[in-house]
């Protein structure tokens, strides 16, 4: 399990402008696990750091 960088995330969510819907639709990831994430509470499987980072056009090591 990785450890997600709750403000790179939400940096990156900000320069890319998506909602928290949208981020989901687009990387097949739960709100709810993204607002988890959002708030530093969950840590994340190495797919999901990857659908993340792919919708959000980043590199994973700019999540972690």
């Amino acid at each position: 399990m990785l450890i997600i960088n709750r403000n790179k995330l939400l940096i990156a969510i900000a320069n890319y402008g998506y909602s928290a819907t949208e981020l989901s639709k687009k990387s097949g990831v739960s709100q709810v696990t993204i607002a988890r994430f959002k708030a530093g509470t969950q840590k994340a499987r190495p797919q999901t750091v990857y659908k993340l980072a792919k919708a959000l056009n980043v590199k994973v090591e700019d999540l972690i």
